[in-house]
């Protein structure tokens, strides 16, 4: 008999990792216009961390969180075009927020945000990629038009989309200049390809001056609104700074005077995607890379079930790994 009950992580309320709690709820419905997701391994995410301290705004409790999934499709709509047992992803779109989210066996979700690929990668590496390669793959593209042989500072090169960012933009062509504010975590970076990791001592702009006394073509900003005014320094004249991530838990900056904060010719913009904007070739072609070995994917640690989910978060939460977390929810073996 086909049980219509399922395991999924839901968050009572905002607070501890304690407020992660495993728990049996029934199977998602098949609703049209829905795909329901098995779902094998999901990445964490720093926005679950921020629902799950009470950042979030527009959620309700209880909730289960995650904003990704890869898996298989159990059910989905004819109008779909998509098949039982198809390997999927599935990103943003209000999961784990507005609806329930990846932290589960199953999860249901729009048929436009799910994307099908074919690969014989391991779960743990195909749950890292759907945020990590849509966050990454937009901001150089749409948030900065990285072209090859220009140079790029990440600033937050240690984290997982810091990671995927360099990976991509060497592909691209480009010079790659990435921070971490910890001295062990620079030979890290220089293993992943970093062209010139630099110790983020809060002057940045000056060591990217000392190397390119321009400054650089263009800069992903991972930290947040504390060091972007010294990412927008280190940057050239109609040079372009991407504002995407808020590793700080900073998202705004008070008192904004764009004359006086952003320097003359220096562009600014900002990227935040959907799964509609991660092109189905652009995803099959960085699993067939990653596959081959011609691209360096940086998944740090895989945690065998949902029983580890708690751990997850602190780990997460106290930065304790360079590159993505991803639980895998049915553990190999």
């Amino acid at each position: 008999m086909i049980s219509v009950m399922m395991r999924a992580i839901v968050l009572s309320g905002p607070g501890p990792v304690e407020n992660l709690e495993l728990k049996e709820l029934p199977l998602p419905d098949q609703r049209d216009g829905w795909v329901r997701i098995r779902v094998e391994a999901f990445g964490l995410n720093r926005s679950e961390y921020h629902t799950r301290l009470g950042f979030a705004e527009g959620v309700d409790f209880p909730r289960v969180l995650g904003i990704e999934a890869a898996g298989t499709v159990d059910w989905a709509p004819e109008s779909s075009g998509l098949v039982p047992g198809q390997k999927v992803v599935t990103m943003m779109g209000g999961m784990g927020r507005i609806y329930d989210g990846g932290y589960a066996e199953y999860t249901s979700v729009p048929q436009e945000q799910v994307i099908p690929f074919e690969s014989e990668l391991p779960w743990d590496v195909l749950g890292s990629v759907p945020e990590m390669l849509q966050t990454a793959y937009g901001s150089l593209s749409v948030g900065l038009d990285l072209q090859p042989l220009q140079t790029l500072l990440i600033r937050g090169g240690t984290s997982s989309i810091g990671m995927a960012a360099a990976a991509l933009a060497k592909q691209i062509g480009a010079t790659v200049l990435a921070t971490t504010r910890r001295a062990d975590r620079l030979d890290t970076l220089r293993e992943r390809g970093v062209d010139h990791p630099l110790l983020d001592d809060g002057d940045v702009a000056k060591r990217v001056h000392a190397i390119f006394p321009d400054g650089v073509d263009a800069a992903l900003e991972l930290v947040g609104t504390p060091s972007l005014p010294d990412t927008l320094a280190a940057t050239r004249v109609h040079g372009t700074v991407c504002m995407t991530g808020m590793l700080s838990d900073q998202w705004t900056v008070e008192n904004f005077y764009p004359i006086g904060y952003i320097p003359s010719g220096v562009r600014l913009t900002g990227y935040g995607g959907e799964a509609s904007d991660l092109p189905r070739e652009v995803l099959q072609r960085t699993l067939d890379d990653i596959a081959s070995g011609t691209l360096q994917w940086p998944v740090s640690r895989v945690y065998d079930g949902l029983e580890q989910v708690r751990q997850a978060h602190a780990d997460m939460e106290a930065n304790a790994a360079a590159g993505k977390l991803v639980v895998r929810v049915r553990p190999a073996g």
